[in-house]
């Protein structure tokens, strides 16, 4: 898990809620996000710095913690916006099922 705690950045409401949480709600929050989400949020990741194929480049990335921390918040909340979506088409599924059992019951004599 990252270590927030020497960043600077106390205005910011993101970073001081983070702070708040203990090591193990977040690991667990890392842990209980679909692999489908983890794709996407690590293609992004990799888009964001330029990942090339370490088969035939040595890439090396240097940034600061400022920017550093901007990285990791943009990909925390990627993950977030996708879990949500997640979310809204399970529900979205479970509605249109529940919708199509209905509409059987009614229409059978």
């Amino acid at each position: 898990m990252f270590d927030f705690r020497d960043l600077q950045n106390s205005d910011n409401p993101l970073l001081s809620y983070l702070h708040q949480q203990s090591p193990d709600i977040l690991a667990h929050i890392a842990q209980s996000v679909s692999p489908e989400i983890k794709q996407i949020v690590s293609q992004n990741i990799q888009n964001l710095v330029g990942m090339l194929p370490p088969s035939h480049f040595n890439v090396q990335i240097a940034t600061d913690r400022e920017n550093l921390a901007g990285l990791l918040g943009s990909a925390m909340m990627t993950g977030y916006c996708l879990s949500q979506v997640e979310m809204r088409m399970h529900l979205d599924q479970r509605l249109a099922t529940v919708a199509s059992l209905e509409s059987d019951s009614e229409s059978a004599p």
